[in-house]
């Protein structure tokens, strides 16, 4: 499990910066690290993008930032606590550390769910658990199926 949250970050701190979901190739250096039912969603986020623009050309993005992190801007670095727990669960300590000279950086806590899947442990879910006034909140899973639903033809 430890060694599934740690390849996580590893791909995760790939896609620096990160904005919004990312696309075919970057799904695809994601597709081992995460559960089929996480790999669906994003690729179904990603259809429902193109969807919304097929409609409406000048609309933004369904999602912006960094969404796998609570962090707006992503994660800088992270350090993770030894996994474990019913769901099985990794906390993950992030930091932000702004570009601006004397800008203090920002730390916080977000939630990896892992399941096994594969054959292997597999990132399933993003717990957002900063409470930041600019960054995400609840799941990303969750995140994902609300801006599904909004694109739905």
């Amino acid at each position: 499990m430890d060694a599934a949250a740690a390849a996580f970050y590893r791909v995760y701190g790939s896609f620096r910066p990160s904005s919004g979901v990312p696309d075919a190739g970057g799904r695809a250096r994601l597709a081992p690290v995460l559960s089929a039912r996480l790999n669906g969603l994003l690729a179904a986020a990603a259809e429902a993008d193109l969807r919304l623009h097929a409609r409406m050309a000048a609309a933004p993005p369904l999602l912006e930032g960094d969404l796998f992190s609570s962090h707006f801007e992503g994660a800088t670095s992270w350090s993770l606590a030894p996994c474990g727990g019913e769901p099985v669960r990794c906390v993950a300590t992030m930091t932000f550390v702004p570009h601006s000279q004397g800008a203090k950086p920002v730390t916080w806590k977000d939630t990896l769910y892992l399941v096994r899947d594969g054959g292997g442990w597999r990132v399933d879910d993003v717990g957002y658990d900063a409470a930041l006034a600019w960054g995400n909140s609840g799941r990303l899973g969750q995140m994902l199926a609300a801006a599904i639903r909004m694109a739905a033809p």
